[in-house]
């Protein structure tokens, strides 16, 4: 069953999951009425209502971040809608690609972001790629010699800070890591 937003069966609000038509991704979820479901399809951006504002907002008025409409499509009760979009940027409000963004990167842009001190992410962005690219690289080199010599927990341990550290130079280049999981799929056979 639809959220409802009033009482009559035309105000009902519909699930509307909007997926990367080039990658398959999800990258949000939003609420759609008869209205923002029209404005979507007539004018190729995508729309929706705002339960918290009461109100239609079309995705990207305030960013910049248009999603352009590839197809819209209602489930087979008509309470859920897909749409295929294309993305002008970032879809989530804190600069993810998705707003379905693994726990760790939301982590690293939510400090980047504060920039607080004392901060070991903002302060490792701030000193650039180059002392990153040296992390990852001495991160590597103390995975692979516990992963020969060390415990299971000592590994886990040493491959959390080169994950950690790889992810804070992906950012430094302004690459989201669903940009490696596209070139993975593209190298798949």
């Amino acid at each position: 069953m639809a959220a409802t937003k009033g009482e009559n069966v035309n105000d009902e609000l519909r699930a509307a999951i909007v997926q990367d038509d080039a990658t398959g991704r999800v990258l949000m979820l939003g609420w759609m009425d008869e209205e923002a479901l029209s404005l979507t399809r007539s004018t190729g951006t995508v729309h929706f209502f705002s339960r918290s504002r009461q109100q239609l907002w079309q995705k990207g008025e305030t960013s910049g971040n248009f999603l352009h409409v590839v197809e819209v499509i209602l489930d087979c009760d008509g309470d859920a809608v897909l749409v295929r979009a294309s993305a002008d940027g970032p879809t989530c409000h804190d600069g993810s690609t998705s707003c379905f963004t693994p726990w760790l990167w939301r982590k690293i842009l939510q400090r980047e972001k504060q920039n607080a001190e004392g901060s070991y992410v903002a302060s490792s962005l701030s000193r650039g790629t180059a002392f990153l690219a040296r992390k990852v690289g001495e991160e590597a080199v103390e995975t692979a010699v516990a992963s020969l010599a060390e415990s299971d927990e000592r590994f886990v341990s040493e491959a959390a800070d080169l994950w950690f550290h790889l992810l804070m130079l992906l950012r430094s280049r302004g690459v989201d890591p669903s940009d490696i999981e596209d070139e993975l799929r593209r190298r798949e056979k």
